[in-house]
């Protein structure tokens, strides 16, 4: 079928229109699973399964060092130039190479504090073995994944991502029917292997146009340049995740597995739709914000990007709101303490994605010292109104405090990058008198 002209016309729009699709589908089948798991696992259960996404989310910045918006931006500035692409994957297999080993180390030899921190109990040491081994699996991912994005091969992007998902969510329900929880908690911790290898098989040849394996050595000549998007990607994927684990901690010592079981099924359901922003933003908006040097054009490229998603996820979160209670009924069975969260948390989702367009111009621009301090207040004072509120409105508190960190937050980076763009002006004019 044919795409309508003005969306054939629009990059943006036709990114969107593809993950749409993409996204629609993966929501449908994410609901159906999450249904599945919270009515197969016991109370507590479902939480244990938000602790393993937060111990894989961090392992997807630290077993590859926190390379991934470093090859986004570098494959869509040098994918013309092969001598700097090779300097690229040199310095990202070495980076790899490193973060497999530590993270190897680290999760095997100290699994029964890891599955203590995460999971409440050291008999899930297991897993985080098994994690351990998968842990080269989780860095190559990303760095494939960074040179899809790079290039804003969208439609590949969108291949991969539901070929993937198809596979993974399939394993995940057979190992749930076998083996319940355990089986769930391997076949997520899986994941990254089926990612790896769909993505060689779809994307393989234009990945060896790009990547020139024989020519990649042990050298590290980008290793500042990278070392920059390193650091941004520990305070953004790391301290998040372990934050959301000592949320969720919080959460079970003063209201019980069930709360935490509620916040979880929030979450979860959030980060599914919010996914679609994920790779809008690294498969569009890095690259453009990367090329563009004027304050005039920046902000002209971000009405463009509110003026095409901030109304389809009006929508899209308005019929999520009407729906909240087949949500319950349906998905998320029996728990009945979520209904009042829908509306703190869909708020605090939409004012964050009005700012996550703005604090993507620190990454486009390695505005490293701008991207850490908004990222650690952000987690600060998440952490801090989230302990406070919860004694006041139990669960609800914690999805209140999301939305009140969300709207400073917007107020806060949007003075960083009228700053930014203030100073760079400064410095011309200091140029040109010179």
């Amino acid at each position: 079928m044919k795409l309508p002209k003005f969306i054939r016309e629009n990059i943006l729009l036709k990114m969107t229109s593809l993950n749409a699709g993409v996204i629609f589908i993966r929501l449908f089948i994410g609901f159906f699973i999450q249904r599945e798991l919270t009515q197969n696992l016991v109370s507590g259960g479902y939480a244990k399964v938000g602790s393993l996404r937060n111990l894989m989310q961090i392992l997807t910045s630290f077993a590859s060092l926190g390379v991934f918006n470093g090859v986004v931006k570098y494959v869509a500035e040098h994918k013309k130039n092969k001598d700097e692409l090779v300097k690229l994957f040199s310095t990202a297999f070495v980076f790899i190479l490193l973060g497999s080993i530590l993270t190897f180390t680290i999760l095997f030899f100290f699994s029964e504090s890891i599955s203590t921190y995460f999971f409440y109990s050291s008999e899930y040491s297991y897993i985080v073995k098994l994690i351990a081994v998968i842990a080269p699996f989780i860095a190559i991912q990303r760095v494939f994944n960074g040179v899809v994005n790079g290039l804003s091969e969208y439609k590949y992007f969108a291949k991969i991502e539901l070929l993937a998902y198809l596979i993974s969510s399939g394993l995940t329900i057979w190992f749930l029917y076998k083996f319940n929880l355990n089986g769930v908690l391997i076949a997520i911790a899986s994941v990254p292997i089926i990612q790896v290898m769909v993505m060689l098989f779809v994307f393989i040849k234009v990945l060896k146009e790009y990547v020139q394996f024989s020519k990649i050595k042990f050298e590290a000549p980008l290793a500042k340049s990278l070392l920059a998007f390193s650091l941004m990607s520990f305070v953004s994927t790391i301290l998040l995740n372990f934050v959301e684990t000592d949320i969720r901690g919080m959460i079970e010592s003063k209201i019980g597995g069930t709360g935490a079981d509620v916040w979880t099924g929030m979450t979860t359901l959030s980060k599914n739709y919010m996914v679609f922003t994920s790779a809008i933003f690294t498969l569009y908006v890095i690259p453009k914000f990367s090329g563009i040097y004027e304050r005039k054009y920046f902000f002209a490229e971000v009405r463009n990007i509110y003026k095409t998603l901030l109304p389809l996820f009006a929508v899209g979160m308005t019929v999520i709101y009407l729906g909240r209670q087949l949500f319950i009924d349906y998905i998320f069975v029996d728990y009945t303490g979520m209904e009042p969260l829908f509306k703190w948390q869909l708020l605090g989702d939409f004012v964050r994605l009005i700012s996550l367009v703005l604090a993507y111009q620190f990454i486009a621009k390695k505005m490293v010292r701008s991207y850490i301090f908004s990222e650690l207040l952000s987690l600060i004072l998440f952490y801090f109104i989230a302990n406070y509120l919860v004694s006041f409105y139990d669960v609800e508190g914690v999805v209140i405090a999301h939305l009140v960190r969300s709207v400073i937050m917007l107020f806060f980076i949007f003075y960083l990058v009228l700053r930014y763009y203030k100073k760079n002006n400064i410095k011309a004019k200091k140029n040109y008198l010179t």
